[in-house]
């Protein structure tokens, strides 16, 4: 099975001179702030699923669950 490229190499380069990634210490930062960006997507994605409405759309709030705010979660990974 052929794995499919997520970036061109003109936008890798464009993003490495954009992050001004210089070592693979550079690499890893990016590769985490990155990660940390989708995880929290996704997770706010779940709550939407599991709740059945988006933040902010109390029209669409057809049950009792709701939020109750948000705190500060710790996710171990290796970015």
């Amino acid at each position: 099975m052929e794995k499919k490229q997520l970036m061109a190499k003109d936008e890798i380069k464009r993003f490495i001179k954009e992050n001004n990634i210089k070592d693979i210490a550079g690499i890893e930062e990016s590769l985490k702030r990155m990660f940390s960006s989708v995880i929290e997507e996704m997770l706010e994605a779940e709550l939407e699923d599991q709740l059945g409405y988006s933040k902010y759309d109390y029209k669409s709030k057809t049950t009792d669950n709701s939020r109750n705010g948000k705190s500060k979660k710790t996710v171990m990974s290796k970015y």
